[in-house]
Parts: C-alpha cells; structure tokens; sequence
C-alpha cells in the first residue's frame, strides 16, 4: 500500500472538513427549521389566546372601575352581615352629611327575590345636606337601590326637609352570575 503524499493527506483532510460542514449544515438547517416552525405555532396560539381574552380584559375593566365608583366588593361582603354593615354605612352617612334619622325599621324580604331586607328610615335636614346624602348612596359600599322617597317640609325649622326614605338592599350571592348592561 502507497503512503499517501502530503498533498493528498491535505486534500482529505479539507474533503472530510468539507463533509462535515455540509452533514452540520444540512441537518442542522432541519434542526433550526424545525424549531422555527414550533416557535411560528406558539405565537400564532399566543396571538389567538390574547384576541380571545381581549373581551374579558374588556369586562375587567368595567366591572374594575363600577367597584371602585360605587366602592363594592362583592367578595368582602358576608351574606349574614351585610344588612346589619349597610344599615351602620347608611346611618353613618347620614350622620357625617348633616342629615339627623329617626325610626329605622329593617324587614326581611322574600326569600324568592332578589334582595336582602327593605329600609325604611326617616330623617331631617337642610335640603342640601339631604340632597348630599341622597346622592352618596350609591357609593356607601352595598349594594342598595333606593326604592322610594317623599319630602315634606318641616314646619317647626324653617329651610329643613322631613325625608322618608325606602331602600331595597341587594342579595349580591343572587346577581353574580346575572349578566348586566
């Protein structure tokens, strides 16, 4: 067997370089390529998450900034205070706003509808103050609608109201699946 020169030797060795590039390239296009097309799927799956989710980010929002006006959270309201807590908040306001109350008398609603206990309270106070109160209802933190209202004017203080107020508290368990417009 003939020695090979230096010359061959030189040339295989450029030959089995030039081999091996080309197997790394080849296979390792394929490889590079495969994984190309895993990351292609997975930002299309991203992109199609993010437009499904869009609408309940949408939602998030509103029910986000309806809490904070209304200042409610329906998860720390307890379903065997809340009358009791709505009751105080109401008072509270009340009080805070000029506004001095009279008889409260709470009942117990009917079990098929959608509320809690009916408030009936009566109170005095310059019409300002009672129109201040009437309008921080919706943002005491309960979930209140105010049934009715009568004014009379007090006779015995000039520039006061008598206001009779009846205020339906909510049964919020009842209305959390209840979609709202």
């Amino acid at each position: 067997m003939n020695r090979l020169s230096e010359r061959d030797q030189r040339i295989l060795k450029f030959a089995a370089i030039g081999i091996v590039v080309y197997l790394a390239l080849f296979y390792g296009r394929q490889f590079f390529e495969k994984r190309r097309t895993e990351y292609r799927q997975f930002v299309i799956q991203a992109q199609d998450l993010r437009q499904k989710n869009q609408p309940y980010a949408d939602r998030i929002l509103v029910v986000k900034k309806l809490m904070d006006d209304f200042r409610l959270d329906p998860a720390k309201l307890q379903k065997a205070s809340v009358v009791a807590d709505a009751s105080a908040a109401i008072q509270n306001d009340a009080k805070t706003g000029g506004v001095a109350l009279g008889p409260i008398r709470e009942s117990s609603a009917n079990t098929s509808g959608k509320q809690l206990a009916t408030v009936q309270l009566e109170g005095t106070g310059a019409v300002p103050a009672v129109l201040t109160f009437l309008s921080s209802l919706d943002r005491i933190g309960f979930p209140l609608i105010v049934d009715s209202v009568q004014f009379t004017a007090n006779n015995n203080q000039p520039g006061q109201v008598k206001i009779n107020l009846t205020i339906i508290i909510l049964d919020f368990d009842q209305w959390k699946g209840v979609p709202h417009a």
